[in-house]
């Protein structure tokens, strides 16, 4: 099942998430893609260290962004309006080996969705989430992966920059990586992208890469 919100709160995201885990583990409930945007929001992964957000954290402040402390896999990341936010509540064993596997097809459906738009979307050998090489070869981050696996059912999920304000992650060192520069697809494109669009090929790619028949509510 797919549920789209077009804006929630990421307090109310995550007592969602922990509802439909809750269901999904309990098979009151099938696997479901929850697709959203946030307000500008910090939340910090189980390998952030202080220094990652600390030093800038009063300029972030001074932003109206707020802090949030999250379970999942990573570290601190950005969220705020004009990106998308995809959660897929899971029953992995039904669909992958391990999480390894995991993260590489939430890699693929995104890598998929971004070549709709001609934009040429690849793995980092050392770093997770969705990536996009520049002119001079350097590699800039579109989207990010960070999960979390509990007792079988999966939490928290990716987030790809469309039409985001990227000036925040200046701010932090993204997902814990030094020297990374984010980009968007607005950015790689030079013009505004519709979310809605971007969101049907989102489901599209998930269902063909996951091997699911989502249903819409």
């Amino acid at each position: 099942m797919v549920l789209v919100f077009p804006h929630l709160p990421y307090a109310e995201a995550w007592e969602l998430q922990q509802s439909l885990a809750t269901q999904r583990l309990e098979n009151r409930r099938p696997d479901t893609l929850v697709l959203t945007e946030h307000e500008p929001v910090l939340t910090l992964g189980r390998t952030t260290k202080p220094e990652h957000w600390e030093p800038r954290w009063p300029e972030l402040q001074d932003k109206g962004i707020r802090l949030h402390q999250t379970g999942r896999g990573g570290s601190v990341t950005y969220h705020g309006p004009g990106q998308m936010i995809g959660y897929p509540i899971l029953r992995l064993g039904n669909y992958c080996s391990g999480p390894k596997m995991y993260v590489w097809k939430l890699e693929e459906v995104l890598i998929r969705t971004l070549a709709e738009w001609g934009i040429a979307g690849c793995r980092h050998e050392s770093f997770r989430g969705v990536w996009v090489r520049t002119s001079t070869s350097r590699l800039e981050k579109i989207a990010s992966i960070g999960v979390r696996i509990s007792r079988g059912v999966t939490t928290h999920g990716f987030a790809l920059n469309l039409n985001v304000d990227l000036q925040p992650f200046t701010l932090l060192a993204p997902c814990g990586i030094e020297d990374c520069t984010m980009t968007s697809m607005a950015s790689e494109l030079g013009k505004s992208i519709d979310s809605h669009e971007v969101r049907e090929h989102v489901v599209q790619h998930f269902g063909e890469v996951f091997g699911i028949a989502w249903m819409k509510r």
